[in-house]
């Protein structure tokens, strides 16, 4: 396709581009997947048959509550945030980033109507097969099973170590670690979804933030104050 072309088709060409990068992140997929275990060429050839591709905008809705379940994703980029109401409160229960798997457990696993809600939390483009396809793909091939297996096995570890995790420490030091190891919640998820993630009530969450960069600028100010300090010492001697 030549320039002028681009000029007079650009729509187009922009599609083809969306679509080879779509075809390069579900090839990066089948890479992951391989890595957990190596998939037979018959098991490939079938996964690059049924696969399908869904791009979505921010906010938009991937389930509905109420909704079955019927679809396992993966995202290939961007990042979703599944949800659930209490007291007609909603409830963040995860944050799925780009290279993992996306289901409502309990609606996914038991077919039953959903009581989450997933949505994006960015413009994302996400790859999935139904459940019926996930339940061949088990049964027909012995090393996606193993992958399906390590990848439940995976996500049961994270699950209960976030649920120790918030009966271990205390809500402040629970943001202060949040900060630490996983800054790009706090960077990427508004404050009411991460509190609630966190088990704090939003106000709380607001002012364990407000504290602490209050903190943080009393203690940069104090060592600018030294460093000013020792320069002009410095400068004394000399």
């Amino acid at each position: 396709m030549t320039l002028a072309d681009v000029f007079t088709n650009g729509k187009g060409y922009i599609q083809l581009l969306f679509n080879k990068t779509l075809s390069v992140i579900m090839e990066e997929v089948l890479q992951f997947l391989c890595g957990i275990r190596p998939l037979s060429a018959e098991c490939l050839a079938y996964l690059r048959r049924v696969v399908k591709e869904r791009e979505v905008k921010k906010d938009d809705v991937i389930l509905k509550i109420g909704d079955v379940n019927d679809k396992l994703y993966f995202i290939g980029a961007g990042a979703l945030h599944c949800f659930y109401y209490v007291k007609a409160k909603p409830v963040s229960d995860w944050f799925f980033w780009k290279g993992e798997i996306v289901v409502s457990i309990g609606s996914f696993y038991d077919q039953v109507p959903s009581e989450d809600c997933i949505v994006a939390l960015e413009a994302s483009a996400l790859f999935y097969i139904t459940r019926e396809q996930y339940d061949y793909l088990n049964a027909t091939f012995l090393e996606f099973n193993y992958v399906a297996r390590v990848l439940l096995e995976k996500y049961l570890k994270i699950f209960n170590g976030h649920a120790r995790f918030i009966r271990k420490h205390p809500a402040a030091e629970r943001y202060q670690l949040v900060l630490l190891k996983k800054p790009e919640l706090v960077h990427r998820v508004s404050v009411a979804a991460l509190a609630t993630w966190l088990g704090i009530e939003p106000n709380s969450l607001s002012r364990i933030r407000e504290e602490l960069n209050k903190k943080n600028s009393i203690e940069k100010g104090t060592k600018k104050g030294r460093n000013g300090l020792k320069k002009g010492h410095n400068r004394g001697l000399k």
